[in-house]
């Protein structure tokens, strides 16, 4: 079994990753980065997870998002 170790989302949820995002982002700007209708039309944690299962072209963005999310606080706390 190969180790994940260089993977900086191995062992994250996708509830996790969601749940960082919209609380570093807002859900209005979190909507204008990635432009998809459950970040923008009455948004729900529950209701953009179960898009985002459904459509990996979605989940690749929501997850290159918050690798994003995770350099620029490195570089605030530099």
């Amino acid at each position: 079994m190969e180790k994940q170790k260089n993977n900086p989302l191995h062992g994250l949820t996708l509830e996790t990753i969601v749940t960082h995002l919209v609380n570093y982002y807002g859900w209005e700007d979190l909507g204008s980065r990635i432009n998809i209708k459950c970040f923008n039309v009455d948004p729900s944690i529950k209701s953009s997870l179960t898009f985002l299962r459904k459509n990996p072209w979605a989940r690749e963005k929501v997850e290159g998002l918050y690798l994003k999310s995770l350099r620029d606080i490195a570089k605030e706390n530099k």
